[in-house]
């Protein structure tokens, strides 16, 4: 399985909804809405039966802060 989102696409981190809060989500509320772009991503498989997943670093505005989100945080910004 491939990556959604590859290096350099933009981005809008989007939390996910109807989900239990853990501090980790809290953690991500201010930045959601915001644009950033792929900086890097990494895939990772638990066990042979669940698959592939994959997380991604984003770069938030024109700073330097970057922030690591799962797939399902991100959705792709149709500028």
């Amino acid at each position: 399985m491939a990556p959604k989102y590859k290096i350099g696409q933009k981005v809008i981190i989007t939390p996910v909804k109807n989900q239990h809060l853990s501090p980790r989500d809290s953690d991500l509320e201010p930045y959601a809405g915001q644009v950033g772009e792929v900086t890097d991503y990494h895939w990772i498989s638990p066990s042979t039966s669940v698959g592939v997943f994959y997380i991604y670093t984003v770069r938030i505005g024109t700073g330097h802060k970057e922030v690591i989100l799962h797939e399902d945080e991100l959705e792709a910004c149709l500028e």
